[in-house]
């Protein structure tokens, strides 16, 4: 496939790339030039496409669900010996 270049420097996508990138008018597309010299010209792909892409992995976890995560460590904690450190305000930071 071919398209030519006007004065102002723009260039038609051919029907047939268009419909296989799903381009509408108005669409906004990616440049990329590689090493090699070759051109990829992709369609520039808003984030709110890209919602619901990814599957939530196990139940949600709820506040209280963190706030007991973070009681039990710290209990842990304590029976264990270690020590949470403190910075004097006098200190240096």
């Amino acid at each position: 496939m071919e398209s030519a270049i006007t004065t102002k420097g723009q260039a038609t996508i051919p029907k047939a790339i268009r419909e296989h990138l799903g381009l509408k008018p108005g669409d906004r597309v990616k440049f990329f030039v590689h090493p090699d010299g070759s051109v990829v010209l992709l369609p520039k792909v808003p984030v709110s496409a890209l919602r619901g892409m990814l599957q939530p992995r196990g139940s949600h976890v709820t506040i209280e669900d963190m706030d007991e995560a973070i009681a039990a460590g710290l209990s842990a904690a304590r029976t264990d010996g270690r020590k949470r450190r403190r910075r004097s305000s006098s200190a240096p930071r």
